[in-house]
């Protein structure tokens, strides 16, 4: 069997907003969480941390509880599954980095460990949405995580409903400088 090129798999995935009403495999949701376990990080520290959140009662205070006010995001208790995304920033590494260059390497690391899940789920057929709209305390209070994990997001994670369309981007001449 070939596989289609990787840019076809990265062009096809979009952000996911209505779901079908069905769980997400346990197995998929472990793939998923894999493919971000092995993603780099800066001198290896691995700071993310993620909670999967399946149950549909905390599913729904995730939504009514955690999401900022401006932008109803109703669709998102639909999803089987949220998974929050956190940041536990390792000691002396992270905070020297940080203050020497303005980087907030921990942040970088878990975005790209965010995106090879969601990478992932869309080789599986599964939709996601990244939401970072929240209110961290919540997040932090309904998913358990201790004070050292700063929650940055949630990801949705579904099988998607209807036709997903993917938005304009920006053509290479307008966002790479060649020198």
């Amino acid at each position: 069997m070939e596989k289609e090129p990787f840019i076809n798999l990265v062009k096809h995935r979009t952000s996911c907003r209505s779901y079908e009403a069905k769980p997400v495999p346990r197995e998929h949701l472990e793939l998923m969480l894999e493919a971000a376990r092995l993603a780099p990080s800066a001198c290896n520290k691995q700071p993310w941390r993620f909670a999967v959140v399946q149950d549909a009662g905390t599913r729904m205070r995730l939504v009514k509880e955690s999401l900022r006010v401006g932008i109803e995001m109703k669709w998102a208790a639909n999803a089987g599954a949220i998974i929050a995304i956190g940041v536990r920033s390792k000691g002396l590494v992270h905070k020297v980095g940080t203050r020497i260059t303005g980087v907030e390497y921990p942040q970088i690391d878990l975005g790209i460990a965010g995106e090879h899940l969601v990478l992932q789920a869309e080789e599986l057929g599964l939709g996601t949405c990244w939401i970072g709209w929240i209110k961290q305390k919540a997040v932090r209070r309904i998913v358990g995580w201790s004070k050292d994990v700063a929650p940055m997001g949630l990801i949705t994670v579904g099988w998607p409903a209807g036709e997903r369309k993917t938005r304009p981007r920006l053509p290479l001449d307008e966002i790479v400088k060649w020198i």
